[in-house]
């Protein structure tokens, strides 16, 4: 028997990935199983460098990897068996739903004759309808133009020097254009009547414009280029020539790329973004997070600042909301999404129920997450929804910085580097001396239509109280 893959649609993203193994479907060849993925999926082929069809494949080997918008992961075969078609081949993009991507037979059977089933046929990418076309209508032949006169509509003339060809009954196209960017000048007209006062040209006259005829009548035809040499204002595109002098290569996006770009562009400009700014000790968080480290936890500063963020949550749950269509949500769990930085771009996989975490469970879920996430391996829920953001670029060595807001969340934490400072301190006596402290800028966007100033103000407050006293973090 021969099983088979296609894409199909179901309410859970990937779920074969999540221990649902093939399913049984009537409409394919017997034993097939349908694999289910979002729309606008590609994939490629992989077994060291590429599976080629005949090849042995064992249950659990890596087939090929699946790339949706947010993650990439990988198809195992099902069953022990022969490649026998490989129908979708490396790099495809955009299979629409329900496509057959490949078929496996049992060992001993002709895989070289293997059918492809009836009630599919080759995927084709995803297209736009086609638009119906139009019933025929008489045409109506256009006049031919002359050369010369084509000519002299393409070239782009200044009023003066209309004016001076049509006074002087002369053609640009028997002089030369010498203005910016191919615009003959009333010089170049002058000259032309120089030379024709000295007889080295004869006098022309523009041929009768033929009747017009309604445009919309006429089917639409392409514009004819210009018929002198223009310079390209900015230079043409050369994709594969990097080096070429005054050009620039095309890089194609990424499915992650273009979700971002578009979920970034629409919260700058459908979100009114509002900023607070506030300074954190970090004193006593490192003094605990020495403690745990002699007793072999390795927990990170970050960790705390979303033990402390999870916390707050929970003290204002005013904020812990959502804009969803008309207004506010009140959001009924404080799951908090990380910012993790990946070769595709940045992706938020969310710590659930953060408020009722450990430090040391928040540490293991973010180490986990993260890695899945620089491997492309996330799945949809632990990445989608949330109720509250945190971005920390301080191990880049940036000291404070403003991130965009993850609709329809109503606020983002950006934390900056945690760096030395000297500060003035008086003690009981009254006696000021210099001490060193640890502190870090944390700046929080929100959004006004949920969360206003004095809101996001009395949150810092409380924020900035939680992580400077880590025993309220226990």
């Amino acid at each position: 028997m021969a099983a088979s893959w296609r894409l199909g649609c179901d309410s859970l993203l990937l779920r074969y990935f999540l221990g649902f193994r093939g399913r049984r479907s009537l409409g394919l060849a017997k034993g097939a199983v349908l694999l289910s993925v979002g729309r606008g999926a590609s994939w490629r082929w992989f077994h060291s460098a590429q599976w080629l069809q005949g090849e042995a494949v064992s249950a659990g080997d890596a087939l090929c990897e699946i790339e949706t918008d947010k993650a990439v992961v990988t198809l195992d075969a099902n069953d022990d068996g022969i490649l026998a078609k490989i129908v979708v081949e490396e790099g495809a993009k955009n299979i629409r739903l329900g496509s057959l991507i490949g078929l496996i037979v049992e060992e001993g059977e002709d895989w070289k004759h293997v059918e492809i089933p009836k009630d599919v046929g080759s995927p084709s990418p995803v297209t736009k309808p086609a638009v119906p076309c139009p019933s025929p209508e008489p045409q109506i032949a256009s006049p031919v133009k002359k050369e010369h006169t084509a000519g002299m509509l393409q070239i782009r003339l200044s009023p003066a020097a209309r004016n001076i060809l049509e006074k002087h009954a002369l053609n640009a196209s028997q002089g030369t254009a010498t203005g910016p960017r191919g615009i003959f000048t009333k010089e170049d007209a002058l000259n032309l009547v120089k030379l024709k006062q000295m007889g080295k040209i004869t006098e022309t006259r523009a041929a009768p414009a033929p009747p017009s005829i309604p445009t919309a009548s006429l089917p639409p035809q392409a514009t004819a280029g210009p018929s002198y040499p223009r310079p390209m204002i900015p230079p043409v595109s050369t994709p594969g020539q990097p080096n070429a002098v005054g050009t620039f290569t095309e890089i194609p996006a990424s499915n992650i790329r273009r979700v971002i770009a578009k979920r970034l562009t629409e919260s700058k400009s459908t979100v009114p973004h509002a900023y607070a700014t506030a300074d954190c000790d970090l004193g006593a968080v490192l003094k605990v997070r020495q403690d745990l480290v002699r007793d072999d936890i390795k927990v990170s500063v970050n960790d705390f600042i979303i033990k402390a963020a999870a916390i707050t949550l929970q003290q204002m749950p005013g904020v812990n909301v959502s804009w969803d269509g008309d207004g506010p949500k009140q959001l009924p769990s404080i799951d908090i999404s990380v910012a993790v930085a990946t070769d595709k771009g940045l992706i938020t996989p969310i710590i659930k129920d953060a408020a009722a975490k450990g430090i040391q469970e928040i540490a293991n879920s973010i180490k986990a997450l993260s890695k899945k996430a620089r491997d492309g391996k996330l799945l949809p829920e632990e990445y989608q929804g949330g109720s509250f953001s945190i971005s920390n670029l301080g191990m880049f060595g940036i000291d404070e910085f403003t991130a965009v807001i993850n609709p329809p969340q109503a606020c983002i934490l950006a934390v900056g580097r945690f760096r030395p400072v000297l500060r003035l301190t008086e003690d009981e006596e009254g006696n000021t001396k210099l001490e060193r402290h640890q502190l870090i800028t944390v700046t929080m966007s929100s959004d006004s239509r949920v969360v206003d100033d004095a809101l996001a103000t009395r949150f810092l407050e409380s924020f900035k109280a939680n992580l400077e006293n880590p025993i309220r973090l226990a």
